[in-house]
């Protein structure tokens, strides 16, 4: 048993402490609106059995609570996080995570953890091996990875993944968080290597080795179907995001879900599609020049309309609307789920467009949401979070 007094050490993207009360009422608040979606299911649906990869935070996260709450999924996650240990808080998603097996337990779900390298053979066999046998079979595949680098297992080479544009110097406006102050930001582009780095992190490969993994060990059902996330975004942000490293990872991804696609409808008779979520606040997109400014002026757009999502309602659409058991979902021409449809809607870039020039150090705060945004950063990590006793000790060590 380790109690201490846990307190925020957040220097503009970077938070290095988690608040483990703080995390597991964020989860408990998502599973509560699954569950208010489930209430108002139609099919009848019988429970799912879901793996998901990267189930610890932001849209892996959200998907595992909207399986388990709103079908009663039995399901395995697969992560990379940190124990907490003496008076070391763990990362928030290992706290989230055991929030949710908490959850599980209770109410009779099958929750079983691996934490450890997805990109690595050894952590693919063992989760192999668990679901072998703990429910047989998987009915769906998330795969919400996300990493700075990546081993390949095979070649032993390592990638290393870039935030750069391709071709052309990037220039343009962002939001200083340590400062917090509105300046130029200039990104000069990715060399080759950058690209390929990238690409090799971000891309379609760990996907496809999965996949392969899955089938070959028997353990994809009938009908199954694999579904990586994306995220496009819209032309304001395309030259350092769609245009850059990024997008030339996220086209490898596509690319390499139609090839998955094929292999399933041939083998298990089952589909792989590109989910193309809506801009979140995660730690990684605070990294990112434009997105965090974007984000806030987005979100402000989208609560004055009432329209404003955060990802475990997205979460929801996408089970009750495209994935879940009975739905046959709609595609856009590329054969992608469009979730972000929402936040491309032609009025809402319009307003954006029309005030993003205008927006200075002055008169940021009110042009934009940014409060509720550093808020909701805070919140990541269980800090901000409403009803939690933040003066008082809390435990550090959690059971997943």
């Amino acid at each position: 048993m380790a109690m201490a007094v846990v307190k925020p050490r957040i220097r503009g993207f970077i938070c290095t402490t988690a608040h483990p009360a703080g995390c597991a009422s964020n989860v408990n608040t998502q599973i509560q609106i699954a569950r208010a979606a489930e209430a108002g299911r139609q099919d009848g649906a019988g429970p799912l059995r879901v793996l998901v990869i990267g189930a610890s935070t932001g849209y892996g996260l959200a998907a595992r609570i909207a399986a388990g709450a709103m079908y009663g999924a039995d399901t395995v996650g697969v992560f990379y996080e940190r124990e907490g240990s003496g008076t070391k808080s763990a990362t928030p998603g290992f706290y989230n995570t055991a929030a949710y097996h908490r959850y599980a337990q209770e109410t009779g779900l099958v929750s079983v953890n691996i934490n450890g390298d997805a990109y690595s053979h050894e952590v693919k066999r063992k989760t192999l091996a668990l679901i072998a046998s703990s429910m047989g079979q998987v009915d769906m595949v998330i795969y919400s990875l996300a990493s700075p680098r990546r081993t390949d297992p095979d070649t032993g080479e390592t990638y290393q993944s870039v935030l750069r544009p391709v071709g052309e110097t990037y220039v343009g406006k962002t939001i200083d968080l340590n400062r917090e102050i509105i300046k130029e930001v200039t990104v000069e582009p990715a060399t080759e290597e950058g690209i390929r780095g990238t690409v090799g992190v971000m891309g379609g490969d760990d996907l496809n080795l999965w996949t392969n993994a899955l089938l070959e060990a028997d353990l994809l059902a009938d009908g199954a179907r694999i579904i990586p996330f994306s995220y496009i975004g819209p032309a304001l942000t395309w030259a350092i995001y769609r245009s850059g490293t990024i997008g030339r990872a996220k086209e490898h991804l596509e690319k390499t879900t139609r090839k998955v696609s094929a292999k399933l409808e041939s083998t298990v008779g089952g589909q792989a599609l590109v989910s193309v979520n809506g801009a979140m606040i995660t730690q990684a997109a605070a990294a990112i020049p434009v997105l965090p400014l974007y984000i806030s002026l987005l979100y402000r757009i989208m609560r004055e309309r009432s329209l404003h999502e955060d990802p475990i309602h997205q979460m929801v659409r996408l089970f009750r609307d495209y994935i879940g058991p009975g739905r046959t979902p709609e595609v856009d021409e590329e054969q992608r789920i469009r979730l972000d449809a929402v936040e491309l809607e032609a009025s809402i870039q319009r307003e954006i467009e029309s005030v993003w020039p205008t927006i200075t150090t002055d008169n940021y705060r009110a042009l934009t949401d940014y409060d509720a945004y550093k808020r909701g950063f805070r919140q990541l990590f269980g800090f901000e979070v409403d009803g939690v006793a933040y003066d008082e000790p809390v435990e550090l060590e959690a059971e997943i």
